[in-house]
């Protein structure tokens, strides 16, 4: 896996916390800079945010079109064919990019790992096999890769991480039965899972912003 470019966003003093967001297919970093504006986390103290950049790779349901993507998308069926391989690979970059905070001094249970559609995907399966307890996982218009290995894979250290979870209503892309599977999936793990929806479709929202605002004022106490 080479290493993950990121964009930073640096408190003005020693960072007592990191949020991690892994953005969606095609997008960017810089899709998440609005919402790292809106989240006020002063009340806990400086947080650093860290919005890495997919590679930019040829996706076969785009007719091989290259773009920034953290897996292969191989057809509709998300569950029956998937890109095992990329999903591994992003999984690894995103543990180093979670050995790197804590080498930079911010403890594992003071990092977040958050992320958008495939950016969600990423964050439940890299976060469940993290070898370091993260302080939650928030997963947003997504859902769980590589669900039937969940159980065997997931490292003992995030046995009881906190989850948050959002999903539209109306999210043709991602439909709502997949983001409510990978919910039942995780809570039949033992996880608490925090699960909101939306009427809306395959994007984030306000009441969104703010209900993860409040999660993570809370997971980060």
């Amino acid at each position: 896996m080479t290493a993950l470019h990121t964009l930073e966003l640096h408190p003005p003093g020693p960072p007592v916390a990191t949020v991690i967001v892994l953005h969606g297919l095609g997008a960017d970093g810089t899709d998440f800079l609005p919402m790292a504006d809106e989240i006020d986390l002063s009340s806990i103290g400086p947080v650093r945010w860290v919005l890495p950049r997919a590679p930019v790779r040829p996706v076969t349901i785009n007719g091989g079109y290259a773009m920034r993507a953290w897996y292969d998308i191989l057809g509709t069926d998300l569950a029956r064919r998937e890109d095992e391989a990329g999903l591994r690979d992003s999984f690894a970059g995103v543990h180093a990019l979670i050995e790197r905070e804590i080498e930079r001094g911010v403890p594992a249970r003071r990092i977040v790992l958050a992320g958008f559609s495939q950016g969600c995907a990423i964050t439940l399966g890299a976060g469940l096999r993290c070898a370091h307890r993260l302080a939650g996982l928030a997963g947003l218009s997504g859902y769980l890769p590589l669900a039937d290995r969940t159980a065997a894979e997931r490292h003992a250290a995030n046995h009881d991480v906190p989850v948050f979870m959002a999903h539209g209503q109306r999210d043709g892309i991602v439909v709502p039965q997949r983001g409510q599977a990978a919910r039942d999936a995780l809570s039949a793990l033992g996880l608490q899972v925090e699960w909101h929806d939306y009427p809306m479709e395959h994007s984030v929202c306000m009441e969104e912003v703010q209900a993860l605002a409040a999660w993570l004022k809370r997971v980060l106490a």
